[in-house]
């Protein structure tokens, strides 16, 4: 052989041989912070024995004499499986990601510091009850034990090999109460209401006449989406809802308020608000083949790997006071109990009910002063030291006033100018509250009343709660700390010095919220759309709902359903998995009356026969839905600011069918073009010739051809490092792509934005059907897996189930769990 092909061919021996050696360190790597699943481990701290099961998803039911007992070996799961995603979830919600990443993650740092989840948590954690204290303090203990039993980083998870490449000095801390209470704050920030919504209408108003900005927030269609609640009537005291802000000179304060909000990282929502959402119904038995109630559920939320939700059965081994709880269902991982689910009586599940909690108040700002109600008073301050990874600490001032924390000032250094030079953020969530104390009642509830009773705890966030149980009643509850205001209805940025727009001292009383138990009809639906009709409700919830396409569309498939006959399981899972597209009958009949030729003449003929089913091979489907981010980009986008152009949700529907019938508006003509003034007809017809060009440059001419799954994909990322940036790192940890049915406000509501493309943003984040007849026919199916451990087998096993619409058996009964499981471990203290 020639010395060029020898040295050629020792180099690649070495090369091969350097690659089987790494390749060998990276398995042995990843597989020694796989968890033990079988056999049996000493658990100090224990009471009792121990048993846990997991199928062949690593779903684990575990099964304890003692309810500590029972909270303790959950604490030593949830750290078996997501040890990680916990550890860097306590440091997000404490303020302290730079102790982790370094200064890449300063801003971040500072507007959590400023918000102070973690300070409310330390002044929430006594007012709790202190079962929920000790239940709480059981979860660590579990957690810490095994911790002890895994000192060596390298030995809890890939992403802490990963993360010793920057910081190899990091060791985690020992959990504490305070860490499981800070994620509720997290939960509670990503189901917030509508304050994005107000900065939008504030910086929209800097630019065009407050009538046009209205025009963006159109009223709720009560006349053909139903809200939820369509019986009795509540008329507490009136007060004045008129809002007359004072905007002028204040964008510069709200533009670097908004900067903090974008910098407060989103651990179960998306960036684009308007793709949070949820669906939830319940079905009496008068409708159901089994004589017994149907409840369904399905959270909307971002897409993360692993996914927010953390499948698991509780199971006391004699319910008994002492020990009351046999529940299972989904849970978060780092808070002990279950969220959603079902015990052996009752289930429920929630929805997002968005009331309006939080405000933006306009300060007037000097020196250490502010002024209120004519006298100048001295701000609040403490100081917050940030300690950064490979850098020196910094330190932070944090400013408030008597009504919250200056936002405005954490991101930048440049000093807003005009009337109002400072934004104060007024959140419900910033005030200790019960909500631990809801998960655990709900948890062992009964009936109910005792599920009233529980969720009266459940503060913040403000969910829709569906309820049923296995004697047949089924309900609906709205809870949740809600402010009354003596002024303003919530939508505007309002002046904070006059006082005449602050909150009531208390807020709306639990027994008048809406409520419903065994309605008339037979069912109950929630999909983030309005409560209650406002002509027979005063207190003010908000006025910025979902539009009501998902709720609507869900009624109509149950009304549908139950017509054909007695409903069970599997129609219920077939009415999530509808991929109708709502606004579709309103654009479709408008674009075929538009003049076009050529080539986007061809591609509309793909309308005349379309369903409206947004599948991932209709070709249809993908053509509309390209349409429809041009209609949205071409008409908006030319006036908006960035920050508040259209991201393509059921507001914009109605936004959109309001202009369809007015063919000159002024939103219709683009300003770039001073030569001529656009009108309806010329937006729809670029928009559908600009839509073929970009589904033929992607996807190619032949418009049979064309799928919506081959632009409407999920990729799953990585919580922490999935966007590190650095391609070998992501390839570790992300997953993916898969192709999703659906769009955002179908009932399968997979999200996309306009202003970024076709790709999913939001999801359901799991989806759930409980069979109140037989608890064993519920099925279920989380978005990734249980385990938090790349390449583990079930990292992300249920994802294309999930993708496909399948459910797995929701198995809560001991025979049926010991016969599921493939692994069995047993603590012992």
């Amino acid at each position: 052989m020639p010395w060029p092909l020898r040295w050629f061919a020792r180099v690649l021996t070495v090369l091969l041989v350097l690659a089987l050696v790494l390749a060998g360190i990276l398995v042995y790597t990843v597989r020694k912070s796989f968890p033990q699943m079988d056999g049996s481990l000493r658990l100090p701290g224990l009471a009792g024995n121990v048993e846990i099961y997991r199928d062949k998803s690593g779903i684990p039911h575990i099964y304890a004499d003692s309810a500590t007992d029972l909270f303790m070996a959950q604490g030593f799961v949830h750290a078996q499986d997501r040890f990680y995603e916990m550890d860097f979830r306590r440091h997000m919600t404490a303020g302290r990601l730079s102790e982790l990443f370094g200064k890449s993650t300063l801003d971040t740092d500072k507007a959590l510091r400023t918000m102070g989840w973690r300070r409310v948590a330390e002044q929430e954690l006594p007012e709790l009850a202190k079962e929920t204290q000790d239940y709480l303090n059981a979860y660590a203990k579990g957690v810490n034990a095994w911790l002890a039993a895994n000192p060596n980083a390298s030995d809890r998870s890939l992403e802490y090999s990963v993360l010793k490449l920057q910081n190899g000095d990091y060791q985690p801390e020992q959990w504490t109460a305070l860490d499981s209470l800070s994620w509720l704050k997290a939960m509670a920030w990503d189901l917030r209401s509508n304050m994005e919504d107000e900065i939008d209408r504030a910086l929209i108003a800097a630019k065009l006449p407050r009538e046009r900005v209205e025009q963006l927030y159109p009223a709720y269609p009560y006349d053909r989406h139903s809200p939820i609640v369509t019986e009795g009537t509540i008329d507490q005291d009136r007060f004045d809802q008129r809002a007359e802000p004072q905007l002028r000179g204040t964008a510069a304060a709200i533009t670097q308020a908004a900067k903090t909000l974008d910098a407060v990282p989103s651990t179960m929502s998306t960036e684009d608000r308007e793709g949070v959402g949820s669906n939830s119904w319940v079905i009496s038995g008068d409708h159901t083949a089994s004589g017994k109630p149907l409840l369904v559920n399905d959270p909307h939320l971002s897409a993360q790997l692993p996914s927010v939700w953390y499948q698991a059965g509780l199971h006391c081994r004699k319910v008994s006071e002492a020990c009351p709880y046999d529940v299972t269902g989904f849970t978060f991982s780092g808070v002990p109990g279950v969220v959603i689910g079902h015990t052996d009586k009752i289930a429920w599940g929630f929805t997002n009910l968005g009331p309006d909690v939080a405000d933006l108040f306009l300060e007037k700002v000097e020196g250490d002063t502010y002024l209120y109600k004519g006298e100048q008073v001295k701000l609040e301050a403490r100081q917050e030291q940030i300690k950064v990874a490979g850098g020196p600490p910094v330190s932070i001032t944090v400013k408030s006033t008597v009504h919250g924390p200056l936002i405005n000032e954490v991101i930048g250094s440049a000093k807003p100018t005009g009337e109002a030079n400072a934004v104060a953020l007024q959140w419900t969530a910033l005030t200790p509250g019960r909500t631990a104390d809801a998960i655990f009642a709900l948890n062992k509830a009964a009936d109910w009343p005792e599920f009233k009773a529980a969720a009266a705890l459940f503060e913040v966030p403000a969910q829709n709660l569906v309820y049923a149980d296995t004697t047949g009643r089924i309900g609906y509850q709205a809870p949740g700390r809600i402010p009354v205001r003596e002024k303003g209805d919530g939508t505007w940025p309002v002046p904070g010095w006059t006082g005449e727009y602050d909150w009531r001292t208390a807020p709306i009383p639990y027994d008048q919220l809406p409520s419903v138990v065994d309605p008339a009809d037979g069912f109950v639906v929630t999909a983030n759309n309005a409560v209650i009709d406002p002509k027979r409700y005063r207190p003010l919830l908000t006025k910025d709902w979902a539009y009501g396409y998902r709720s609507e569309r869900i009624r109509d498939l149950v009304k549908e359903a139950v017509k054909k006959g007695k409903v069970d399981v599997a129609t219920m899972a077939e009415i999530q998995r509808d991929t109708h597209n709502g606004f579709a009958e309103t654009l479709v009949p408008a674009l075929m009356r538009i003049d076009l030729a050529g080539p986007g003449d061809q591609a509309r003929q793909l309308l005349k026969t379309w369903d409206g089913k947004q599948d991932v091979d209709s070709a249809a489907a993908a053509y509309f839905n390209a349409v429809w981010r041009q209609v949205l980009l071409l008409t908006f986008d030319d006036e908006l600011p960035e920050g508040a152009r259209p991201s393509g949700g059921d507001r914009w529907y109605e936004v959109i069918r309001r202009l369809l019938e007015l063919p000159d508006d002024p939103f219709w003509d683009d300003v770039t073009t001073k030569s001529r003034t656009e009108t309806r007809d010329d937006i729809l017809r670029q928009a559908m010739a600009s839509a073929y060009q970009e589904l033929a440059d992607r996807l190619g001419a032949d418009v049979a051809s064309w799928r919506w799954g081959d632009l409407h994909q999920l990729e799953l990322v990585n919580g922490s490092l999935g966007t590190s940036g650095i391609a070998p790192v992501e390839a570790l940890f992300n997953r993916g792509p898969l192709a999703a049915p659906g769009s955002k406000d179908a009932v399968n509501a997979t999200g996309w934005n306009v202003q970024q493309g076709y790709a999913v943003t939001a999801v359901p984040s799991m989806r759930m059907v409980v069979d109140l007849s037989d608890l064993d026919r519920s099925q279920w199916i989380n978005l990734t897996g249980a385990s938090g451990h790349a390449f583990h087998d079930n990292y992300w096993d249920q994802a294309e189930l999930w993708a496909r619409g399948d459910l797995l058996p929701m198995y809560s009964k001991p025979e049926s769990v010991k016969k599921a499981a493939v692994h069995t471990l047993r603590l012992s203290p």
